[in-house]
């Protein structure tokens, strides 16, 4: 099977309902595209949570080292590794109680795809979210 994204009615309507967006990879460095993305999408009203096992701390939030460390409940992991980590990542994934994985624009892996299929997810690849929370999400 060959991945595919969800409709732009399922996406808009994951971006509506999601309140907290961890965001595996998120640097702590404001040069970089992951930093830039979630400082938008947290401006937009969105909790992010960083999970990145190199940091403390990412736009005022404490970062985690792997995404079965967050306390709390998540409603998107946005991923910002390249795509050989993403089998990994979504193993990992289905261990939260999280449903929704988002795998920024550039990055696409088809195992991770259909692991995560097989299990329910939906699954969004290759598309930068703040690039469709613009278009998609009227605020």
């Amino acid at each position: 099977m060959s991945w595919d994204n969800p409709t732009n009615e399922k996406i808009k309507e994951v971006l509506e309902s999601a309140h907290t967006i961890a965001v595996v990879g998120l640097s702590d460095d404001p040069g970089r595209t992951s930093y830039q993305v979630s400082k938008i999408m947290q401006e937009s009203g969105y909790k992010i949570i960083p999970v990145n096992p190199t940091v403390k701390e990412v736009l005022g939030e404490k970062a985690y080292p792997s995404l079965r460390d967050i306390p709390e409940k998540v409603d998107i992991i946005n991923v910002f590794r390249r795509p050989e980590f993403l089998p990994e990542i979504a193993k990992e994934a289905v261990l939260t109680d999280c449903r929704v994985f988002w795998a920024q624009q550039g990055i696409v892996n088809q195992e991770a795809y259909d692991y995560l299929k097989e299990r329910d997810f939906t699954v969004v690849m290759d598309l930068c979210i703040k690039v469709v929370h613009a278009v998609l999400v009227k605020k």
